[in-house]
């Protein structure tokens, strides 16, 4: 998995996570993208968010110590139908929230049949990428700053330190609930969306 938008630090972090604490730190960030796709579904009347948001709701059920049988594969296939079609709109919303839908349906590969591991690392590229992606397209074409330096990067590299340090603190139900409540980062996206 490239990792040319998550530093090395935090690499090496995700790659010494538990499969429950990869699952966990993939949620919180997919979480974190979410008022990405419910901007483009109120701006453009694609998509549907009360479907995607039942979604993650499903996938942060599945961390916690219910356990409940949920089909996840099935998930996957509604997801799809769900994505924007960025062969008609490839706008930086539509990229934005097929991300998101991406970075969904990695989780829900980690929950049914990859390496969670991988699953973490993917989604945590996804969402700097998403931010990269934003910063290149928001400022001057002749601005070769190095976007690491950036404050919304540098925003977005320490949401990850503080979802890995809370998740490497242990996840029993209650920590659980806390790395939801950080990753709802306030209604406020990776790239600084609120609704």
């Amino acid at each position: 998995m490239d990792t040319m938008n998550v530093t090395e630090h935090a690499a090496t972090r995700i790659r010494a996570l538990s499969d429950s604490q990869a699952l966990a730190l993939a949620a919180a960030l997919c979480e974190r993208m979410l008022p990405n796709y419910a901007l483009y579904t109120e701006l453009t009347g694609q998509g549907d968010m009360h479907r995607v948001r039942v979604m993650m709701d499903l996938i942060w059920e599945q961390l916690g110590p219910s356990q409940a049988r949920i089909d996840f594969e099935r998930q996957s296939e509604k997801l799809e139908e769900l994505e924007p079609d960025i062969d008609h709109d490839d706008s930086l919303g539509a990229r934005l929230a097929l991300e998101t839908t991406m970075a969904l349906s990695s989780c829900f590969d980690g929950l049914q049949k990859s390496r969670p591991i991988d699953s973490a690392m993917e989604v945590a590229q996804l969402s700097s990428a998403g931010v990269a992606r934003f910063l290149e397209l928001s400022r001057d074409a002749d601005d070769d700053a190095d976007l690491t330096q950036e404050p919304l990067m540098q925003d977005e590299q320490a949401f990850l330190e503080a979802v890995l340090d809370q998740i490497e603190a242990g996840l029993d139900r209650a920590q659980l609930k806390a790395v939801k409540r950080l990753a709802r980062n306030e209604g406020v996206s990776n790239v600084g969306v609120a609704l």
